[in-house]
């Protein structure tokens, strides 16, 4: 559950909102240390690491916490770091994340830093690559622990750095990894953190602006796999067997007319989608089984249900009615990520000062998911989109997330070190004791 503000007052800041005489420190050593984050940023980027073993990644975050006099702990949710830095005033605790795992895809550009990591997963080689931005993440929370601690004794209040693996996922049914296993381990408690924040980059934004929505900004997600059983004949004689891929192509389409006919699309978008079917062996042979698997994208604890029904009404029944059989399975993935409406209406004035009140903008819903979520979900949550495209570039054109050709211009960097500095001792002054 979601804790309630001790603070009313957030409703009437307004523009003169308290603010904190350490930013223009802030941002003058954020400018000073621009380069080491792009150095840390590349390195990550040369060696990728997969979900559950970033363990140079995570070794070299420690590190750096240690030699800024943050106090460390490792192995957390098996490759997670986390560091607290505990204020010289009393104050209360904040919460900042970065996602540290890279994807099994193969890169494809001319970067002097280009990944050239191999890895067999999922029975097949692929390289490794950096194609969602955690690297950028990794390095910009560093060069936020490295200000905020030389001005340790000024921060009234504690900051907890959470570097946390497995944003991604791990492959296979009812593994616990990334923020779901961190919250498990106790992360957000001894000392408990009042807010959690975090930010993501985006390549498809202009470097320089800075985007967010209040309440749910990105889908919940879940996985459903549906294994159709007819009954397996020679391909020249299907009257003579039952045949699980005409069934299971009824299925992909029945499927559409959940978002188009069920979900009341006016309140919020859903998405299904089928990403994988297979059966068969031979051209002639009608197999016995087809397996599928998909996604579902929400924005709401209801329609999330409905939507999980329709879909075992639909394979169901259509396979009964072609003489098969339909067992669905649907695994339970990211909630909705939910930016806290206080807590970002109390964060505004920060970024917009920081980036420029006309380089902050309100955006859509985004139909990813994050596991950012299941911080949000324990306590208040503010989650940001950092622009990280050229601005001179077409957005339409620039590579997306989880691609080969995905890049990032690393002139961005600094504002998203800037923007998570500034909120952490602005909300500190706000919420002084």
């Amino acid at each position: 559950m979601l804790r309630v503000f001790g603070f009313v007052s957030i409703l009437t800041l307004g523009t003169s909102f308290a603010q904190s005489s350490l930013k223009p420190a802030l941002v003058n050593e954020a400018d000073a240390i621009a380069k080491k984050v792009i150095e840390w940023r590349r390195d990550f980027h040369a060696n990728p690491e997969l979900a559950n073993e970033e363990k140079r990644t995570a070794a070299i975050v420690a590190n750096h916490l240690r030699n800024l006099g943050i106090t460390v702990q490792e192995n957390v949710a098996v490759t997670g770091v986390v560091g607290i830095l505990k204020g010289g005033k009393p104050g209360p605790v904040v919460a900042l994340r970065a996602d540290m795992d890279a994807l099994p895809v193969t890169e494809r550009n001319g970067l002097a830093f280009k990944s050239n990591t191999r890895v067999t997963y999922n029975d097949q080689e692929t390289g490794v690559m950096h194609a969602c931005g955690h690297d950028s993440h990794v390095a910009i929370l560093m060069g936020v622990a490295e200000i905020l601690a030389k001005h340790k004794k000024e921060l009234a209040g504690t900051v907890k750095f959470l570097f946390q693996p497995a944003e991604e996922g791990v492959f296979g049914h009812g593994l616990e990894f990334g923020a779901d296993l961190m919250v498990k381990e106790g992360v957000l408690k001894n000392p408990d953190v009042d807010v959690v924040m975090g930010l993501h980059i985006n390549s498809q934004t202009p470097a320089g602006k800075i985007t967010y929505r209040p309440g749910p900004t990105m889908a919940g997600v879940d996985q459903f796999y549906i294994t159709v059983k007819g009954k397996q004949t020679h391909g020249a004689y299907p009257w003579s067997g039952i045949d699980p891929i005409t069934t299971a192509s009824q299925i992909v389409m029945g499927l559409q007319t959940i978002v188009s006919r069920n979900v009341k699309l006016i309140e919020n978008p859903a998405v299904v989608s089928v990403g994988s079917i297979h059966g068969g062996i031979r051209h002639n042979i009608i197999p016995e089984e087809v397996k599928m698997i998909g996604t579902i994208r929400s924005l709401d604890v209801d329609q999330r249900e409905q939507i999980h029904a329709r879909i075992k009404e639909i394979a169901e029944n259509i396979a009964k009615s072609a003489g098969a059989t339909a067992v669905v399975e649907i695994e339970a993935g990211y909630p909705v990520t939910v930016n806290h409406p206080k807590l970002t209406n109390m964060m505004l004035p920060t970024l917009m000062e920081i980036a420029g009140k006309n380089n902050v903008v309100e955006k859509t819903v985004v139909m990813g998911a994050e596991d950012f979520s299941y911080f949000a979900r324990e306590v208040p949550g503010l989650f940001i989109f950092l622009g990280g495209m050229n601005p001179l570039e077409n957005p339409e054109k620039a590579a997306p997330h989880h691609t080969p050709d995905f890049m990032l211009d690393e002139s961005g960097f600094t504002l998203g070190v800037k923007a998570l500095s500034a909120m952490v001792v602005d909300y500190f002054e706000i919420n002084k004791k």
